[in-house]
């Protein structure tokens, strides 16, 4: 073969296989995007069979495929975790008081402190799988001061429901990152956010059940959660149609903690703070 055409193959060839290349990789983007809607919409139909923990197995896999989440996927991401944490959280409240209640009993109580003790286990994994999507991906992501806010938020809350559950060792480690990422969140929101913004409004009721519940400040839980509502009132007539229902709701559940906290009659603590967003 003349060396010319030699060339003019090897040439071709190589054009060919650039071709080819970038023909698989648009292919492999497409099968990407298809497949997130498909886990978007399974997670959507987990949701409706309140399955929530295929839900959020499904959203944890949309978040770990890269990106920053739309507004629609962020929120079916905290629904899930919000489910499948929650029945854990409610679980450990029963099982604990159950335990409490049988001492002078040692086989029922060891029953129940092992049983506690597992459901202990699984909150906390569940907590470190979200913390570690939230330091991984979804922080890092955020590109809006609303999507910073929510996850940070978010990061704050679960460092709270860590600290519920933690060892006295532990205790003060997941009691700092709460506070720390409540503040950070908190500082953004007064600077970017409008007062009545449903995501302040959840941030502002979140923090300041910490204060109360987990710090036992309840004086800067009242002062928090009353500069908040009262602001809020303040610029009502500002709210569009599509955030005064979340918005309104959220004030009332401020409104009730602040009832509840500075009553005399405040009852069980147990109860305190079952206003939470």
């Amino acid at each position: 073969m003349p060396r010319n055409d030699y060339v003019t193959c090897r040439s071709r060839l190589f054009r060919f296989i650039v071709l080819l290349e970038r023909a698989r990789f648009v292919i492999l983007r497409l099968n990407i995007n298809m497949d997130k809607s498909d886990l978007v919409q399974k997670a959507k139909l987990a949701e409706q069979a309140e399955r929530y923990d295929d839900m959020a197995a499904s959203m944890k896999a949309v978040t770990e495929g890269g990106g920053e989440l739309s507004n629609e996927e962020r929120n079916l991401l905290s629904v899930a975790y919000k489910n499948v944490v929650g029945a854990r959280r409610s679980s450990w409240r029963v099982i604990s008081s159950i335990e409490q209640k049988t001492e002078g009993n040692e086989k029922k109580q060891q029953m129940a402190r092992e049983y506690r003790e597992k459901i202990e286990s699984e909150l906390k994994d569940i907590c470190k799988d979200v913390l570690k999507l939230l330091d991984d991906y979804l922080i890092p992501n955020a590109s809006q001061p609303e999507s910073k806010v929510f996850y940070l938020k978010m990061k704050g809350d679960y460092y709270r429901y860590l600290s519920e559950v933690a060892s006295s060792s532990d205790k003060s480690d997941t009691v700092a990152s709460s506070s720390n990422a409540y503040q950070v969140a908190f500082d953004i929101s007064k600077t970017d956010m409008q007062p009545t913004h449903p995501i302040r409004l959840g941030l502002a009721l979140n923090f300041s059940v910490f204060y109360y519940e987990i710090q036992n400040e309840p004086q800067k839980a009242c002062g928090l959660a009353k500069t908040a509502f009262d602001e809020a009132i303040a610029e009502l007539d500002t709210l569009n149609e599509d955030s005064y229902k979340d918005s309104t709701l959220i004030m009332q559940l401020l409104r009730d903690n602040l009832t509840l906290w500075t009553s005399e009659t405040q009852g069980d603590e147990a109860d305190a703070g079952e206003g939470e967003n």
